[in-house]
């Protein structure tokens, strides 16, 4: 029957009838004839190439190709899509950033307006601190004194009690320091200021780098590496915040984007950590307060430290201390990461924001201050090779709206950096942790996929991709094929030691993307265990399936053991009610790659990580997904669960547990103290 719909499990597929029309041959003249076979082919070979080639996100689609399959998600309107017959192993979902159930969480924000009549006084220019002509044109004579702010650890900074006299022109002693001005009428200035200082340690390890390198020769690339990044935009919020910004790097710049990016733990640090040192969190040093053996993270394998060797500048910002990516449940850094760290300036400033409009350091919004920096740094290392990460969370991490209140900025500071000829030399990394972790959006069918989808990106110069097209080349194919942030960190080993282009090995864990990414790879090569991995196909399931029902109460059961040793402290949780259930059955092909992660979870398991109580993925084990809410507090958490059907068991690894939405105050009573346990502690005296 034409438009006849059948059902195959949960999934509506719609077979779209295909009526040909034929008239006798006789009756088309030869010419015409001969016209028609040549179309015809013409259009075969063209499905062909639709097929072979799977079209990209870029630009935007809005329409949908007829070998998609389309179903409902239950509990909203967002369609997710995936590509059929399947060309890869691993395929994520194809998502409408402007989906009508995300839009209705989406509302306008404008740019950040600061008052103009507290502008600086001061300026910093070439590594020297001058006096602006513009403020003593207005205010006429003016007398200044400044403290630099000294970094006391990653936890405190101190100013030297006897405040300095400002010479106009003066060298900086310190990147940052606060400054007190008057003018012989009485008007004051005072305020906290970020720079960048010649620090003479630091020029002379780069240029003893400089005079080597001439000597011999280098294995390395000859890149530069800025990665720029904010906290919880998935890509398809990124489409949504940052359209300006996006446009800029695709379309002028020439950006590539990662469509198959997919994050490999919960949160910034195990977002990051992979990153910047190939490892997770439990395969590093204990860092966590509040654990036996705990220290700092200097020790870990940090990959500027790998530039900083090979002689570049290296730097690492991010701008909220309290929230800070190896703060918030480690210890942090006993001294400085990178020649240039921008903590000790937000101890500091942190204090004075309060004499501020919101969002703003004087008459400048604070994330333009924080681009600002990263500015300087170029133009003070302008000829030197530089490894920078800049991490801003301010305007995204509680959501993602206030996103497009820095969008036209963070477009002017890219084309800043383009026209002053710093892009030349750099690869430009634009990207984030992980998608929105809590709030409405989160709670959404989409959301939560969002939140495995985080958005990255690579700009090389113009020269590299003429020079290395076979790079450019695997980095193309690579846009759909599944990658992580193990990924990256290969990437830029490879930037300092290139060792060719040609297949990737994906039976290691992190591969380069300047290497061609096997389709076959799935998020078992990868490492990526069933509750973060973005591209298996999940079947939903009735909330009061009795699988659904018992993975909840097992993972409730864990949220309590967890908690057990503080039970003085924190309510034992019940289950109020289940959210959304569902299931992916285990093929024959998973059974290899489930036991590559059991090995790997066997090997690193210590200190609470998580105990992994999961089960090879093979024939007759199913992993049940589930989303449910407790009491006291309404935690709204989300949890994977494996069932043996044989034996009839249900196990799960509380790694596989997230929080969906905020804890606020309610694990105060231990959050300092045991910060790992914040999201599953509900302080006895809360109620």
């Amino acid at each position: 029957m034409p438009g006849q719909k059948t059902s195959m499990g949960k999934v509506d597929i719609t077979r779209a009838d295909i009526v040909l029309k034929t008239s006798p041959c006789h009756r088309i003249p030869r010419r015409w004839f001969a016209l028609l076979f040549g179309l015809f082919h013409l259009y075969v070979f063209l499905l062909l190439l639709l097929y072979l080639f799977p079209y990209s996100s870029t630009p935007l689609r809005h329409t949908i190709a007829k070998n998609y399959f389309e179903f409902q998600v239950r509990g909203g309107s967002s369609k997710m899509l995936w590509r059929t017959p399947k060309p890869r192993k691993c395929l994520h979902p194809i998502l409408n950033p402007y989906d009508p159930e995300m839009m209705e969480y989406q509302v306008k924000v404008g740019p950040i307006k600061c008052p103009s009549d507290r502008e600086d006084w001061v300026y910093v220019t070439n590594g020297s601190i001058h006096i602006s002509l513009r403020a003593q044109k207005r205010h006429g004579k003016i007398s200044c004194t400044y403290k630099p702010i000294v970094r006391d650890g990653d936890f405190a900074v101190r100013r030297d009690p006897v405040p300095g006299v400002m010479q106009d022109g003066q060298p900086l002693q310190a990147d940052f320091f606060s400054i007190s001005c008057k003018t012989e009428s009485g008007k004051n200035y005072e305020n906290v200021h970020s720079a960048v200082a010649r620090y003479k340690a630091v020029q002379e390890r780069l240029d003893k780098h400089a005079a080597d390198r001439k000597k011999t020769s280098s294995q390395g690339l000859g890149l530069s590496v800025f990665m720029y990044g904010f906290d919880s935009m998935s890509r398809m919020a990124w489409l949504r915040n940052l359209p300006q910004t996006r446009d800029y790097l695709v379309h002028t710049l020439g950006g590539v984007e990662l469509e198959g990016y997919n994050i490999v733990g919960d949160g910034t640090p195990a977002a990051l950590l992979p990153i910047l040192t190939g490892k997770m969190e439990e395969e590093l040093p204990e860092a966590r307060r509040g654990f036996p053996g705990v220290t700092t993270v200097d020790g870990h394998p940090w990959v500027w430290k790998d530039f900083s060797r090979h002689g570049y500048v290296t730097a690492w910002a991010e701008d909220m201390s309290k929230e800070g990516t190896f703060h918030y449940r480690m210890l942090g850094f006993k001294e400085p990461p990178t020649d240039h760290y921008m903590r000790p300036f937000y101890l500091a400033a942190e204090k004075e924001y309060s004499k501020n409009e919101k969002l703003c350091l004087g008459s400048t919004p604070r994330h333009v201050n924080f681009m600002r920096w990263f500015r300087n740094l170029f133009d003070t290392y302008r000829n030197y090779p530089k490894f920078f990460f800049g991490f801003h969370t301010e305007l995204s991490h509680d959501g993602n709206n206030e996103m497009q209140a820095q969008d036209e900025d963070v477009k002017s500071f890219l084309e800043g950096l383009e026209e002053s000829g710093h892009l030349n030399s750099t690869l430009l990394i634009l990207m984030s942790d992980h998608g929105a972790r809590f709030g409405h959006i989160r709670a959404t069918a989409q959301g939560k996929l969002e939140e495995r989808m985080p958005y990255f990106s690579f700009r090389f110069p113009p020269w590299f991709r003429r020079q290395h097209p076979d790079i450019m080349r695997s980095l193309e194919t690579n846009v759909h094929r599944l990658t992580t942030p193990f990924d990256v960190h290969e990437t830029f080993l490879e930037v300092l030691n290139y060792t060719g282009s040609g297949q990737a090995d994906i039976r290691h864990r992190g591969v380069s993307i300047f290497k061609e990414i096997s389709k076959d790879r799935t998020c078992v090569d990868a490492e990526v265990t069933p509750h973060w991995c973005a591209c298996l196909d999940w079947e939903n399931v009735s909330q009061s399936d009795r699988l659904v029902v018992e993975a909840a109460r097992a993972a409730l059961a864990t949220i309590n053991e967890l908690t057990q040793k503080q039970r003085g402290k924190c309510v034992e949780l019940t289950v109020l009610n289940i959210t959304r259930g569902s299931r992916y059955v285990c093929t024959e092909e998973d059974s290899r790659a489930q036991d590559k992660i059991l090995k790997y979870w066997n090997q690193y398991n210590k200190n609470d990580f998580g105990r992994f109580d999961g089960m090879s993925c093979r024939k007759g084990i199913s992993y049940f997904q589930v989303s449910f809410i407790t009491q006291p507090g309404g935690g709204h958490f989300e949890a994977i669960c494996y069932h043996d059907v044989t034996s009839g068991t249900l196990r799960i690894n509380s790694k596989e547990l997230s929080r969906i939405n905020k804890y606020g105050s309610q694990p105060a009573c231990i959050q300092d103290l045991l910060p790992h346990l914040r999201p599953f502690c509900y302080c006895k005296e809360q109620i």
